[in-house]
């Protein structure tokens, strides 16, 4: 499992790719979750921190790849 850092760069399975920006806590759930910018576009996203390392086929691609 590769380790999630602030401020590096990583490529979305679908190509994207995003900068981690922070990392927060939802405030219902207290759920750890990644706070993260669309490179191209500038927008915001959040997901769940558990879902970044995620495999996402059979082949063992994950979620996001590191990339700086």
């Amino acid at each position: 499992m590769q380790t999630i850092e602030i401020n590096k760069t990583y490529r979305h399975y679908k190509g994207n790719i995003y900068k981690i920006i922070n990392f927060a806590k939802h405030s219902e759930t207290m759920e750890d979750m990644i706070v993260y910018q669309a490179v191209e576009t500038g927008k915001v996203w959040v997901r769940p921190y558990k879902m970044w390392n995620e495999i996402v086929d059979d082949k063992g691609t994950l979620r996001f790849t590191l990339i700086d």
